[in-house]
């Protein structure tokens, strides 16, 4: 089944960087589009970025444009997240998924932006 381990977040000051990362195994990683979500605390899931399978076209959205870089290792079925300049609003737990609606992410991991 489709296993999606997402790590790297943290505690990180205002106008930090993180580097997210997620390990897929149980489908053709190669093939599929892949998607960052995150969900603040009390609000709802939130789509974040998008990468095509080739990794060479990539959607953000505009909260996070400019700002962050989604990309992946088809070699290493691995999914990453870059992200800069960060805000206290981009506190939330960050997931990974394979599937527009996110319903196949995994634990996910802490991003907190706080001086």
């Amino acid at each position: 089944q489709v296993l999606l381990v997402e790590s790297g977040g943290g505690l990180v000051q205002p106008g930090g960087s993180l580097r997210l990362s997620c390990a897929a195994s149980g489908f053709t990683f190669s093939t599929y589009w892949l998607y960052w979500f995150r969900q603040a605390p009390g609000k709802g899931l939130e789509w974040v970025s998008s990468i095509l399978p080739g990794g060479g076209i990539t959607y953000y959205a505009d909260f996070v444009k400019g700002r962050f870089t989604i990309s992946r290792d088809n070699a290493k079925n691995t999914l990453y997240l870059q992200m800069n300049s960060l805000k206290s609003e981009d506190t939330a737990v960050d997931y990974c998924a394979n599937d527009r609606r996110g319903n196949s992410r995994g634990q996910g991991t802490q991003v907190t932006v706080s001086s």
